[in-house]
């Protein structure tokens, strides 16, 4: 009997070259179109370029989803989790913005709805496996952990992103474009004469997609503008519309005036609705040497009981940081930092790793400087 994986078929070339691997390796494939947004009921108005479009790209995608089905000569569903994703991803993802947090919507996404809720789906027709179009590779052991590896392709690597999986919803996935580069899936697409096979990557919020940010969160968080202050000498320098919209770091979009080095965010103080800014790209006040994170998911089930060495990341595109952890409690962890380190930042997400192992990974709750908390974050 064929294996049964039920894959996630978006409508982009990465899954659709997933499913034409699963094919070649004998799997029985069945295509899921998950649709978990939808405009109209979610108020999605300010900041989305596509409501006078004749069709929405969710129904092209879907158009685009079912002319590959038709393609590789496989079953396409179409399933909804429109619910799931309010309750699961975008209401904590309005919460964290509303404390001025930045959180990461793909991680909660994979978490709750990618690995959860469409798992869920595919058991209950019987599937052995899922698989989805990431970037990633997963080793199978029989009677032992399965173990993530980041893809081969470092540039388009999404294991950041896969973090939050827990060793039930590893052990049931695929990732069948892992051991490929971005490349040659486009190779192969265009050699299949797939008709995705130039369709340009999806960009935006999950499942959402391309939105003028700052006027799509107004659908849903009232916006206040407020003081912008030089935290050095304490001189109002401007005035920011929403402390939501900023990120530690962030040197565009400020629009503050006059000589110098260009203006960094360095800080927000929610309370006060001020957002503390500070001249030139090196400066003090972006670098932290130590982190507290909480709500960590460690994918194997052998976690360190001592001082553990091993790489970090506090952004997707961030450079490995050599880091020293310890578990303060089962979900929390103490990060040293080996060498300070810039814009680490409260309400993303920090992802360890040990080599091509990604470990697991969970929230940035606190940033240290010489043991102190830096409360201006």
């Amino acid at each position: 009997m064929k294996k049964r994986v039920v894959l996630g078929l978006s409508g982009g070339v990465d899954s659709a070259v997933a499913a034409y691997v699963l094919k070649e390796q004998g799997y029985e494939v069945i295509g899921v179109f998950m649709r978990n947004w939808d405009s109209t009921l979610n108020n999605d108005i300010l900041g989305n370029p596509t409501n006078d479009n004749d069709i929405c790209p969710q129904e092209e995608d879907y158009n685009d989803a079912k002319k590959v089905a038709q393609h590789l000569g496989i079953e396409l569903r179409r399933v909804d989790f429109i619910k799931e994703y309010w309750d699961h991803v975008f209401t904590y993802f309005l919460e964290e913005y509303a404390k001025g947090r930045t959180p990461n919507p793909d991680i909660l996404c994979n978490k709750h709805i990618k690995f959860k809720a469409f798992l869920d789906y595919a058991k209950s027709i019987d599937a052995d496996f899922i698989a989805t179009g990431h970037y990633a590779r997963v080793e199978h052991h029989p009677d032992e952990d399965s173990v993530m590896l980041r893809g081969v392709d470092n540039n388009k690597d999404q294991t950041y992103f896969l973090c939050q999986l827990n060793q039930s919803q590893l052990q049931a996935s695929l990732f069948p474009i892992g051991e490929l580069t971005k490349p040659e899936v486009r190779k192969i697409a265009e050699d299949l004469n797939l008709p995705v096979a130039h369709k340009k990557d999806s960009t935006g919020i999950c499942f959402i997609g391309e939105r003028d940010f700052r006027e799509f969160l107004k659908n849903y968080i009232p916006a206040k503008s407020g003081k912008m202050v030089d935290i050095e000498s304490g001189k109002v320098v401007g005035e920011h519309q929403g402390i939501m919209y900023y990120t530690i770091g962030q040197r565009k979009g400020l629009n503050i005036g006059g000589p110098g080095d260009a203006w960094f965010v360095v800080g927000k103080e929610y309370d006060q609705n001020i957002l503390y800014v500070c001249q030139g790209d090196q400066n003090d006040w972006l670098m932290s040497d130590g982190a507290l994170i909480t709500d960590v998911n460690w994918i194997s089930n052998d976690k360190p009981t001592e001082e553990y060495d091993c790489t970090a990341k506090f952004r997707y595109r961030q450079p490995d940081n050599d880091v020293s952890i310890h578990f303060v409690d089962e979900t929390t962890i103490y990060v040293t930092f080996k060498k300070p380190i810039k814009a680490v930042t409260p309400g993303q997400a920090a992802v360890f790793y040990q080599g091509d192992v990604c470990l697991g990974g969970g929230t940035i709750e606190k940033v240290y400087k010489d043991n102190k908390e830096i409360t201006y974050l």
